[in-house]
């Protein structure tokens, strides 16, 4: 499947001659917790010719290839990515954190690392976990059953809000990394692990009456957090001007 994936990124490179300077799975693999019958969730950034820049019409600035039952692929065009990187995207954030590299050439990921934890912005990054862990949670969770995956739409972004109050940090990808920093040993610990267990066994589908100690913790962290985000007020870098020099520079690197 990884050669395939880097097949594919020959094929859109060739198709819409750009350069990809990186390629990351971004979905369950990525989090840590693929079932059996997982798709791969790849995301890439790409640089275009200079031309495209200077040209007087609008181009789309995102490229997405048709989606099969196993692989969904697409990417942001530079300028789009360094305009979000900006604002502290959690998608940006993440791509740069993912352990599942797909490709990777020239300076600017290295680079975007480099200046991660200054574009970091916590009010930014609650707030989007927090709306996915809420939207999720009234959506899939409020039934006397709920399927198995749908726990972890929740519980994932829970934890990225408990990382980002505890160490002001962008959160791992990683879910197991999240569990053992964040969950203490004991009868929540246990509930998740065994939902764990039984997702990557393949039973994602799987219904589960309420559990006694994860709907509990889900319950009372919304509640915290819906709190806890208002007061997150503090001013944040404005990385504008060396971004700026990122872009011509990268522009340079890959075209020259």
């Amino acid at each position: 499947m990884r050669e395939r994936i880097k097949e594919e990124l020959k094929i859109i490179e060739e198709t819409y001659d750009v350069k990809i300077c990186l390629a990351v799975e971004s979905g369950s693999r990525a989090w840590g917790f693929p079932s059996t019958d997982s798709d791969y969730d790849v995301r890439f950034l790409y640089v275009p010719r200079k031309e495209w820049y200077w040209a007087m019409e609008e181009h789309r600035d995102v490229i997405e290839r048709p989606i099969d039952d196993v692989l969904d692929i697409s990417g942001w065009e530079l300028r789009k990515a360094l305009r979000l990187f900006n604002k502290s995207n959690p998608s940006i954030m993440e791509w740069l954190s993912s352990d599942i590299i797909y490709a990777e050439s020239f300076s600017l990921a290295k680079k975007l690392r480099e200046l991660k934890d200054r574009a970091f912005y916590p009010a930014a990054l609650m707030y989007h976990y927090l709306n996915m862990a809420r939207r999720n949670e009234s959506r899939h969770l409020r039934g006397e059953q709920v399927r198995i995956k749908k726990y972890f739409y929740v519980l994932r972004p829970l934890l990225a809000c408990e990382w980002i109050e505890r160490y002001r940090t962008v959160p791992p990808m990683d879910f197991h990394e999240l569990l053992k920093d964040l969950v203490e040993e004991g009868p929540l610990l246990t509930e998740i692990h065994e939902l764990l267990k039984r997702k990557m066994d393949g039973e994602e589908m799987d219904v589960e009456n309420r559990l006694a100690h994860v709907h509990p913790f889900i319950d009372k962290e919304l509640v915290r957090f819906d709190e806890l985000v208002k007061s997150y007020n503090q001013p944040k870098d404005n990385l504008m001007q060396e971004l700026n020099e990122l872009l011509q520079s990268t522009l340079d690197e890959v075209w020259t």
